[in-house]
């Protein structure tokens, strides 16, 4: 595992938006496609921002980018809070994505049929492959939960499938997630969290006795990838090193 501390949120996005856009051109040496999960939430719109603008704009092969979703709320794509829309939005609408190389989790079918539809997306995309997305950003939850693993539910153990629904009681809403058999099959792994919210969490997560209950984002550990935490020196504040 690595950890990269920048100063604050801003220098965080940028020296992310710089290993990402490295990390991109490199596999993209080796193969023919690079298969990014993007993450909801806050966090990450800055650094979607800095990825549609120079330099990354002209210099990510963005035709050769296929996007999908860590997780989703189950409600329309034109309400605020869908993750896709915020992505559209800060980044897909603004650099040369091809729209067949856009896959969203699916908002206008019940979230069962959804959640399956996207497995079988993602079994046949992955069929054969010795690991899964090229990279998957994360957030990570003041309560320590990141895609939709939130602590206390079921889908944090979830063994078999790569993507699965369910009701969010505290929230009222179904969410679709993508789970731990999928993420951890990844060729690299990236948190993102910034804040002196997620400071405690973080260390409990990061240094503390796994409970994985408790602090969901424990789960994230790739078999056979890479993983980075990109965070600030507030969320870093209480880490021992």
């Amino acid at each position: 595992m690595e950890i990269h501390i920048a100063k604050d949120a801003g220098q965080l996005s940028r020296e992310l938006a710089d290993w990402i856009g490295s990390y991109i051109g490199e596999v993209l040496t080796k193969q023919d496609r690079f298969t990014f999960v993007l993450s909801g939430g806050s966090t990450p719109k800055q650094l979607y921002a800095l990825l549609a603008e120079s330099p990354y704009h002209e210099s990510i092969a963005w035709d050769r980018v296929h996007f999908f979703w860590g997780d989703e709320r189950a409600v329309p794509f034109e309400d605020s809070r869908n993750n896709a829309r915020m992505c559209y939005d800060e980044l897909l609408n603004k650099v040369p994505v091809l729209a067949k190389n856009i896959h969203v989790m699916r908002t206008d079918i019940t979230p069962e049929e959804s959640s399956a539809e996207y497995e079988k997306t993602l079994r046949t995309y992955f069929h054969g492959s010795e690991t899964t997305f090229d990279l998957v950003l994360l957030g990570m939850g003041d309560d320590g939960h990141t895609l939709s693993l939130f602590p206390g539910t079921e889908v944090i153990h979830e063994k078999e499938k790569w993507v699965t629904s369910f009701f969010l009681p505290a929230q009222d809403m179904y969410r679709i997630t993508l789970t731990a058999p999928v993420v951890n099959h990844s060729a690299a792994v990236v948190f993102l969290a910034a804040g002196s919210g997620k400071a405690e969490t973080l260390k409990h997560v990061l240094e503390g006795e796994k409970n994985l209950d408790l602090y969901p984002s424990q789960i994230i550990d790739p078999s056979k990838g890479q993983l980075l935490w990109f965070v600030d020196e507030a969320a870093a504040a209480l880490l021992n090193e």
